[in-house]
């Protein structure tokens, strides 16, 4: 695994970066047990988790994942590993938490509470990277990112990042944080994957001239760039077959995830894939961890099977012939996810 930087922070980790958000739900504790063993035995230092999973969100299971993995943890020494986790986000927007009754907010008292039921669960005294899930644009900056500065400056958080959030958020962010003296968010955790390149747009500038790193989440397009879906295909026990079959904001989910465009422009990437004697999810991945702006990249698991094919993008280096043919596909089949 390569190794960068995340921002202008002393952390250094891998290039990839192992994501839990299933553990609890599509893989059991053991399950768990030996995608985290296969991950850190490739070389993987870099877990990310949060205090809402294991998803889909549910109040009555949120926190199992940290508890897994909190216990994973006391199996490996905990200077080796980086451990990133999320504060929820507020609950009167895009989704309701599955934490503290749905209440949840950025301010002091919520970011406070969240800090120390995650450090219980994953029974340990720091989490090195602490991210805010989601942003909240009607609260102001300056409470958020005290709390947090607050706890960086207790040794409980090395350093914070933030999640979903816009160019001018995390523009704004920057500036307040430059302004008033305290913690700045290192990292962003987004959507970006073959199929979904907006980041590039907008962000991707941000995070080079103000020197954030991208951790991006869904490099696989939720699985769809596996070509699981293609033809039709709702295999049985996949996340997408489930939303459709579930409430409102997962079908919502699924069918930006899989519809027409984004099957036909995985249908493209399976080929270019299949020229270069890699499998879709191998080329995926390496494309993803591939620029300038991207620390790590952020991949799930289920089960110990599909390792293989995430751990073979680690040494991975797209040629310059076959960027090009990925980029003329993203311009034949503009946005598929929207």
């Amino acid at each position: 695994m390569r190794r960068n930087r995340l921002g202008k922070s002393g952390i250094v980790v891998s290039d990839i970066c192992m994501g839990t958000m299933t553990f609890g739900t599509g893989a059991d504790e053991k399950a768990s047990f030996e995608i985290l063993d296969m991950a850190y035995d490739a070389g993987i230092d870099f877990y990310d988790t949060a205090e809402m999973y294991p998803v889909p969100p549910d109040k009555s299971y949120a926190g199992r994942t940290e508890e897994i993995l909190g216990r994973w943890m006391k199996t490996k020494p905990r200077d080796s590993l980086i451990i990133a986790t999320k504060v929820a986000g507020p609950s009167h927007g895009w989704m309701r938490a599955a934490v503290r009754e749905g209440t949840t907010s950025l301010d002091r008292h919520h970011i406070i509470r969240a800090i120390e039921a995650s450090l219980e669960k994953l029974q340990t005294d720091y989490v090195d990277l602490y991210q805010t899930h989601w942003p909240d644009h009607g609260m102001p900056f300056e409470e958020t990112l005290a709390a947090l500065d607050e706890l960086v400056e207790a040794g409980k958080v090395r350093i914070i990042g933030c999640s979903n959030e816009t160019a001018w958020g995390l523009t704004k962010s920057l500036m307040i944080s430059e302004m008033g003296g305290v913690a700045r968010y290192e990292t962003i955790q987004n959507n970006f994957s073959l199929n979904n390149r907006r980041f590039e747009d907008e962000l991707a500038q941000v995070c080079r001239q103000e020197q954030v790193s991208l951790i991006p989440y869904s490099p696989i397009g939720g699985g769809v760039l596996s070509g699981k879906y293609n033809d039709g295909q709702l295999p049985e026990g996949a996340r997408f077959s489930n939303y459709l079959n579930a409430g409102d904001r997962q079908k919502v989910m699924a069918q930006r995830f899989v519809n027409e465009k984004s099957l036909a422009a995985t249908k493209a990437f399976m080929e270019i894939a299949s020229d270069e004697g890699v499998s879709p999810v191998t080329l995926a991945v390496a494309w993803s961890k591939q620029h300038d702006f991207v620390a790590s990249t952020i991949v799930g698991a289920t089960k110990a099977s599909q390792m293989k094919e995430i751990i073979d993008a680690g040494p991975m280096k797209i040629s310059a012939e076959t960027n090009k043919r990925i980029d003329q596909v993203s311009r034949e089949i503009m946005y598929p996810m929207g």
